[in-house]
């Protein structure tokens, strides 16, 4: 267990170190210095709380799931008000206060695991029946998913919709039944981007990014023609173009392009392989838990962190639509950072209070009898 710890922590440092590197010269061009202090305040905020969550025993989140899934939920309610939420890019997503913004879906990434992993513990032999092992928490679950819908926010969606299946069948739940309301969902989601203009628009993108570069497939053919000019060593730190203007959200989504302009396939394989190993690792401490609970709250975890990262880079080399993800760990941001981090930190928890190493428990041995 410690083994994994240890790699799970370096995984992290090195994302985060990188991040910031990079991340330096994607904006150094323009107002960098400003961006790598904000984002430096965010790492030491997400690593404290990280830490603080780390050493805490992860059970207490069971006595506060309700309250922590019914703040999220009312969070997602105000923010849909006009004169509370943010409109930016015709979607209702943020918090404004000040020059600091904040996603309460990102909050609602950990209540939605949290009450999973709770659901699953307290219910766990119910899992395999229709009502209690998917009725029940389906309709909590499609309540929460429904506010972030509406923002709308089909990435964030897709992403947590995946990761609380994924939760519910390791939970227990039977694929026979699952399917059919997964298909009746994906179903709605298909019908919603037709039925709306500028999301279909990004599907035919998709497609055929390079047909439509003067409009909406603008930034996936330049986050295209950034991976293509790296080749296989890069153009080296800090001498890329497509961030000079060219390419949108250079140093949030699309951090990934720049990456492969700079540093090349190289550089893009290296980053996967951390997330492999910090995917590996999450998973090893979600096997060696010491109950349901933790078991759960560290795969869902897991799920998440290689989910998103999955799809960020999907959405870069236009294997996957637009969907708006920042990369784990490496893009610019506050809010998505900082519940990143936090999530890390209940990984350690449930390391730390975990089961113990099989080869290092001590053995009982009973005494030979002392003869007389």
């Amino acid at each position: 267990m410690r083994v994994a710890t240890l790699y799970l922590l370096i995984s992290v440092a090195g994302l985060l170190t990188f991040g910031m590197v990079m991340l330096y010269s994607a904006v150094l061009h323009a107002s960098g210095q400003n961006f790598i202090f904000k984002q430096i305040c965010w790492v030491t905020l997400g690593v404290g709380l990280g830490f603080v969550v780390s050493r805490l025993d992860y059970r207490w989140l069971q006595r506060w799931c309700w309250p922590l899934l019914g703040f999220a939920t009312l969070l997602l309610i105000l923010v849909l008000h006009p004169d509370i939420g943010k409109k930016l890019n015709g979607a209702r997503r943020w918090f404004a206060f000040g020059g600091v913004s904040f996603q309460p879906s990102e909050l609602a990434k950990i209540a939605l695991i949290v009450f999973v992993a709770w659901y699953g513990e307290r219910y766990r032999r119910y899992m395999p029946t229709f009502w209690r092992g998917l009725c029940v928490p389906g309709m909590v679950l499609a309540g929460v998913l429904g506010l972030i819908f509406v923002e709308p926010d089909r990435g964030t969606t897709v992403l947590m919709g995946a990761v609380t299946v994924g939760m519910l069948l390791v939970a227990g739940v039977r694929w026979v039944m699952i399917l059919p309301p997964l298909l009746g969902a994906g179903s709605l989601l298909v019908v919603s981007l037709i039925l709306d203009p500028v999301r279909s628009l990004r599907l035919k993108a998709w497609f055929n990014p390079e047909a439509m570069k003067d409009g909406v497939g603008y930034q996936s053919y330049k986050s295209l023609l950034a991976l293509g000019s790296g080749g296989l060593d890069g153009m080296g730190l800090g001498n890329g173009l497509q961030k000079y203007g060219y390419l949108p959200l250079h140093q949030t989504d699309f951090i990934f392009s720049v990456i492969g302009e700079e540093l090349g396939l190289l550089g893009t394989m290296g980053v996967v392989l951390i997330f492999v190993t910090l995917i590996l690792s999450g998973m090893f401490i979600a096997l060696r838990a010491k109950d349901t609970f933790g078991f759960l709250l560290a795969t869902g975890i897991t799920f998440l962190i290689g989910l998103q990262a999955f799809i960020n880079i999907g959405v870069v080399t236009n294997t996957l639509p637009n969907k708006g993800l920042a990369l784990p760990f490496i893009s610019y941001g506050g809010s998505s950072l900082v519940i990143m981090l936090i999530a890390v930190g209940l990984l350690v928890s449930v390391a730390r209070y975990g089961k113990t190493d099989p080869l290092k428990e001590p053995v009982n041995v009973e005494p030979e009898p002392v003869p007389v």
